[in-house]
């Protein structure tokens, strides 16, 4: 039986400034302290939270740094984790990173990303004979610019790579970046056919389905399962789960059964910091799916690991064992 979970795509390094309140423009915000030097993007948030939920399981991270100091803090941030394999990460260029601006009184952040080497991973920089998993996640489409390249037969590259991981026998799953654009209907949908977990937030299933999740700021409960049912008919074949601060929503699409899963009522002062939250979130029901468990209960820990990924400045820092994850869970459920 093939046991393990791939990790592909997005490596960063953040710089994380939390300010007293984002700015308009022209206007003067003042930086706090502390200033902070992480790793983030799909590869390290959501193999980190897994190593911390099972430190036995095998995990691959594939992708591409630079060769520079950024690329360092990556490197050293996986020493921690000597369940993932990082043999699968080549060097090019200069490393991708991102600035994150975290408003301190609501807590949201912003995104100003250079996407440096993670421009030109493809899937030449796959070797699929050099790894064994049950299941390949990748993460983020529309961040993936080589991989966002159409192409004649499956619609995208990424499309075309998915549909060889699973000729290779592995279970695929996806996150998609969110961006204020119009590509997700065009870049997304081919992807889908060959996916058989989606895990993404509200914004970007309405992006992507065309369905209104949210408006003037208001979640739209009741277009929730007609998103999630859309995602199935575009392709989505085993998954697809719509996450957002509220709630999370699941549909199981070989049997359609539909399941809701509340957010945690968190103490005051327990939320540090939302940036890399929904990969935990992401790692949660990956997490679930390779251990066979119901849709309900790896959302549930999938709620609870983003819970925890609150706690701490990365989005790896505050992860517990899943013992404990769950034991969280049911305490504050």
């Amino acid at each position: 039986m093939k046991k393990g979970i791939a990790v592909a795509g997005s490596l960063v390094a953040d710089i994380v400034y939390t300010v007293d309140r984002y700015p308009e423009i022209g206007a003067l915000t003042k930086i706090q302290d502390p200033i902070i030097n992480n790793t983030g993007g799909a590869v390290c948030n959501t193999a980190m939270v897994l190593a911390k939920l099972d430190s036995q399981l095998p995990i691959t991270a594939l992708g591409k740094v630079g060769k520079d100091e950024a690329a360092e803090r990556i490197w050293e941030a996986f020493r921690h984790y000597p369940n993932i394999d990082v043999s699968q990460i080549g060097a090019e260029g200069s490393t991708s990173f991102t600035l994150v601006i975290v408003d301190s009184a609501s807590k949201q952040r912003s995104f100003f990303a250079y996407w440096g080497a993670n421009e030109v991973f493809c899937e030449d920089d796959i070797d699929w004979d050099k790894f064994d998993a049950k299941i390949f996640h990748i993460g983020y489409i529309l961040s993936l610019n080589a991989l966002d390249e159409p192409d004649n037969q499956y619609g995208t590259k990424m499309a075309r790579l998915l549909a060889h991981a699973k000729e290779h026998g592995l279970e695929t799953s996806v996150d998609v970046v969110s961006e204020m654009s119009d590509r997700f209907q065009k870049i997304v949908p081919p992807s889908l056919k060959y996916t058989d977990y989606c895990i993404i937030n509200e914004i970007e299933a309405q992006c992507t389905t065309g369905i209104s999740l949210r408006e003037n700021g208001e979640l739209q409960r009741q277009n929730m399962k007609k998103a999630l049912e859309k995602m199935n008919e575009m392709g989505v074949a085993k998954w697809a789960v719509i996450h957002c601060p509220e709630c999370g929503f699941g549909l199981d699409c070989r049997t359609g059964e539909y399941v809701e899963v509340p957010s945690l009522k968190l103490p005051k002062g327990f939320i540090k910091n939302t940036t890399g939250a929904g990969d935990a979130y992401c790692a949660g029901v990956l997490y679930g799916a390779h251990e066979d468990r119901s849709l309900e209960d790896s959302m549930k820990l999938a709620t609870a690991s983003a819970a925890f990924s609150l706690s701490d400045n990365g989005a790896a820092d505050g992860l517990k064992p899943e013992a404990e994850v769950i034991k969280f869970y049911q305490e504050m459920c």
